[in-house]
């Protein structure tokens, strides 16, 4: 028996002794600790690193530019202080024809 056989069967009892060892839930047992343990299969391999060929450019990942002047100047990002140096609500500039119809009032 392999591997993922004997996971399933010992997830499968897990299940059956969880659920209070009911009578006839054998193959939905089964059949969910097969989808659990094919989960957490999927997960592993997704962790595993990936072997890339340098010389095929499908596979090259992207070049990184290195952090700019502006990632190490001081006070060029706005910070927790600058909330307050907003107008709130936004001001529009007044169109001239709300400003003649206002006075017309």
């Amino acid at each position: 028996m392999d591997d993922f056989e004997q996971r399933v069967r010992e997830r499968a009892y897990r299940i059956w002794q969880e659920a209070g060892c009911p009578e006839g839930q054998a193959d939905a047992n089964w059949e969910l600790a097969r989808e659990l343990v094919a989960i957490e299969e999927n997960q592993k391999l997704t962790t595993l690193p990936v072997e890339r060929d340098p010389d095929d450019p499908t596979l090259a990942a992207e070049e990184v530019e290195p952090a700019g002047p502006a990632a190490n100047a001081a006070g060029e990002l706005p910070t927790l202080t600058d909330e307050g140096e907003q107008d709130y609500p936004p001001h529009r500039p007044r169109r001239d024809d709300e400003a003649t119809d206002e006075a017309a009032e």
